[in-house]
């Protein structure tokens, strides 16, 4: 099973570069970074991880551009997001970030997307909060189409975009997308209409729900099974071994939005699950 990694990179933590390098050393298979454009200081959200909020949050780097400079100090490592909040995103600009990354780091490049949770977050973006799922589904067919080898039209809900010559491409079509998002008939729908898997944070509860999705996807007519990638796990040997007995083949580990020396102790601990 391929170990990989998820960390807040902030202005005060390990920077993109030196992690990478370590990473791919040590011989962990990838790194995945969140995104929050900004956070308003005052908001009616609740927290999912509780309040008050963690300091990290409303610092945290831009994943494309820190993706770009781990990419360029590796050959091997596995880049990511987890997650984009493809709704406070023009779609047009984020399918030329997301080509171009998967363009230069070969082919290399993860899309975890979701919904958010923040309201105001995304009203500042001018998302309507109960059309996000909608919308985020809309952005990923018009980057689709951005995608596609020839010059290819979209006409949805919420945007178009001309049939158009829009290089670079990804490197092998489309990269893998994953949706993150607790688990349920609607996103596992969402899942097996337009995404390749899925992203469960924390990891919990797999043994009920992936039976579940798996259905959902075969229901849809999908050939194979959908990924499934644990996400911001906090791991132990039995959890693992458990992931393993399911089938699946990829774990996210959560390391600590620190500098340099502790997330290298926390590297060196989590190198007995390599």
């Amino acid at each position: 099973m391929r170990i990989a990694t998820t960390i807040f990179l902030t202005d005060e933590t390990i920077r993109p570069d030196r992690l990478a390098r370590e990473l791919e050393q040590r011989g962990f298979a990838g790194l995945y970074l969140p995104e929050h454009t900004h956070i308003p200081a005052s908001r009616d959200t609740p927290a999912p991880m509780g309040d008050p909020l963690p300091r990290e949050y409303g610092r945290t780097l831009d994943p494309f551009i820190a993706l770009g400079q781990a990419a360029a100090v590796t050959e091997r490592l596995a880049l990511g997001t987890g997650i984009t909040l493809v709704a406070q995103h023009d779609p047009v600009d984020l399918a030329k970030q997301i080509a171009t990354l998967d363009f230069l780091s070969g082919g290399r490049f993860t899309l975890g997307i979701g919904y958010g949770w923040n309201v105001e977050e995304a009203a500042d973006h001018g998302v309507k909060w109960s059309t996000r799922r909608e919308l985020t589904r809309d952005r990923v067919a018009l980057m689709r189409a951005l995608w596609a080898e020839e010059p290819t039209a979209y006409e949805g809900e919420f945007g178009s975009v001309h049939a158009s010559l829009a290089y670079p491409k990804p490197a092998h079509g489309a990269p893998r997308i994953l949706l993150g998002g607790a688990a349920g008939p609607k996103l596992f729908g969402h899942i097996a209409e337009y995404a390749d898997g899925w992203l469960p944070i924390g990891g919990r509860g797999l043994t009920e729900t992936v039976p579940v999705l798996r259905q959902a996807w075969a229901d849809a007519r999908r050939t194979g099974e959908p990924m499934v990638v644990p996400y911001a796990v906090h791991p132990s040997p039995g959890k693992l071994a458990h992931y393993r007995e399911l089938g699946l083949h990829e774990v996210v580990l959560q390391l600590p939005p620190a500098e340099e020396p502790e997330v290298l102790r926390t590297l060196d601990d989590f190198a007995q699950y390599l």
